[in-house]
């Protein structure tokens, strides 16, 4: 049994060291294609408002839910349970989710690939407080590409104008209490579609990221942090340097089956006409490039939503 643990990297470094900050998180990125952060500035009353009201809504009656399902390839609204496949995989995952996407204003550009919201109208409080995480978590996300970009010997700002209309998704998981049985779990082995995630209440146990060695290694992140992993679309980006490692959440031990897990995961996308072309700097002789071919980040996520059946 190994001890191996992904060591956190306090966020207070962002201010006082950034260089040091940069270089621990790409670091452990290059590594595990994941990184802990500790001491994020998100306030935890936010944060506990938001998943308040995310589960009034998995509480509601089924037929209350399926009011919100909009048919737009889940990426607003409600998604039910069994839905969502990994990609490869015979057997559905055991949960069901709420997504929130960016307001656009009126006549945008790219309102034909990013629909207008939906909110629950049961739930009071749920389109404050789940608009202020998805505006907090995007926020972060930029200030950890403002110290990839550094990390990748790029402008610090480089991927500022990449994805300050990026079609990103808060995605309001609920996994149910699960007997354990059968072939499915509760998120079969999968990378993310998008460009990084940032990922809270991971505190219930399950998630697990795949070694190069084949074994898993647990992803126990000390109460208080922000798990934040690399995604397809920045893993080609850089030609692997930063790679899209294969995670999952397995079913729980038989003394907590009895009890659902819930996350808050935010899948920071690039604006939907930005051309992933790989970077320079990421291709060499010993690593030439892997993707000569660019592609649109809508093409790509297009294609991606398919092969897991949400479009």
């Amino acid at each position: 049994m190994t001890t191996e643990s992904i060591q956190p990297v306090s966020f207070r470094q962002f201010e006082t060291d950034f260089a040091a900050f940069s270089q621990a998180l790409g670091d452990s990125f290059a590594r595990y294609g994941f990184a802990v952060i500790s001491d994020h500035p998100l306030a935890q009353a936010g944060i506990d408002s938001a998943l308040a009201s995310a589960k009034a809504f998995f509480a509601l009656p089924e037929p209350a839910k399926r009011a919100y399902v909009v048919g737009q390839g889940g990426q607003r609204g409600y998604t039910p349970f069994g839905v969502e496949t990994a990609k490869g995989e015979a057997h559905h995952d055991l949960k069901e989710f709420w997504h929130m996407g960016r307001d656009l204003p009126a006549g945008h550009p790219y309102a034909d690939v990013m629909p207008p919201n939906v909110w629950p109208d049961e739930i009071p409080g749920f389109q404050p407080g789940v608009s202020w995480l998805y505006q907090s978590l995007d926020a972060m996300g930029l200030k950890v590409l403002e110290a990839l970009a550094v990390y990748l010997g790029l402008d610090r700002h480089f991927f500022d104008a990449t994805v300050n209309d990026g079609n990103s998704v808060l995605r309001l998981l609920h996994y149910p209490p699960t007997t354990g049985e059968g072939p499915h779990i509760r998120a079969a082995a999968h990378e993310d579609i998008n460009v990084i995630t940032l990922l809270l209440g991971a505190e219930e146990a399950g998630l697990e990221v795949l070694r190069r060695d084949g074994t898993w290694l647990d992803i126990n992140p000390p109460p208080g942090s922000l798990v934040c992993n690399i995604g397809d679309m920045l893993q080609r980006l850089t030609n692997h340097r930063l790679p899209s490692t294969t995670h999952r959440v397995v079913n729980p031990a038989p003394e907590r089956r009895g009890v659902a897990r819930y996350s808050t995961p935010f899948f920071l996308h690039f604006n939907p006409d930005y051309e992933i072309r790989t970077l320079p700097g990421c291709v060499d002789a010993e690593h030439p490039d892997r993707y000569p071919e660019p592609i649109t980040a809508d093409g790509y996520l297009r294609q991606r939503l398919k092969e897991i059946k949400l479009l």
